[in-house]
């Protein structure tokens, strides 16, 4: 009796899952996946037309809701872009912390796939909203750190429930951002006041 098509399909997601996060991306061929499931590779390509369409279907929902996070972002700016950016953004990382973990030690190399090249550029406006639109080396760099180690974070805390990561997560942010509104000037330099 023929398996239906789509406990196959779902099932060829669930193996490309498992073996993503055990073997890699790169790691893991499409004959693996098959294996796995108990059918051939022509299946698994009938269902997919290659490992990067599985990939980029494992991730639409968290594509969809970081690409929701982008658009909430428009147009915010200072300690308000801040706030939104670190709550989106944690809400998201926590939310999808198993498919970040299927990514860990590949993103840089994956947003290279046509399938994913719109990422980096929301990814270089959510660390700009983490910054709150400073061009302070010290808000770039936190905003980059933060992008960077909430995923890691979330990937690697797995014994930690949601709601307390959350938490957790969200203090991190609280302690790391200055807000930009609450910023006091530079006090002048030396050559500010020869001028």
């Amino acid at each position: 009796m023929a398996r239906a098509v789509p406990e196959t399909h779902d099932e060829i997601l669930a193996a490309a899952a498992r073996l993503f996060a055990v073997t890699g991306y790169r790691g893991t061929s499409l004959q693996d996946i098959a294996r796995e499931v108990g059918c051939s590779k022509a299946t698994v390509l009938y269902h997919f037309a290659n490992k990067e369409a599985l990939l980029a279907e494992l991730m639409a929902p968290a594509i969809a809701v970081l690409k929701d996070l982008d658009d909430q972002l428009t147009g915010l700016t200072g300690a308000v872009a801040q706030q939104a950016a670190a709550v989106g953004f944690v809400d998201l990382a926590v939310r999808f912390r198993g498919e970040i973990a299927l990514l860990r030690g590949e993103f840089t190399e994956l947003l290279c796939q046509p399938a994913f090249a719109h990422i980096q550029q929301i990814s270089e406006r959510l660390r700009a909203a983490l910054a709150g639109h400073s061009d302070r080396p010290v808000d770039r760099i936190t905003a980059l750190v933060l992008l960077a180690g909430i995923p890691e974070a979330c990937a690697d805390f797995v014994d930690i429930p949601d709601d307390d990561l959350r938490s957790a997560l969200l203090t991190l942010v609280r302690r790391a951002v200055e807000p930009v509104d609450t910023l006091m000037p530079h006090p002048p330099t030396t050559e500010d006041k020869d001028s």
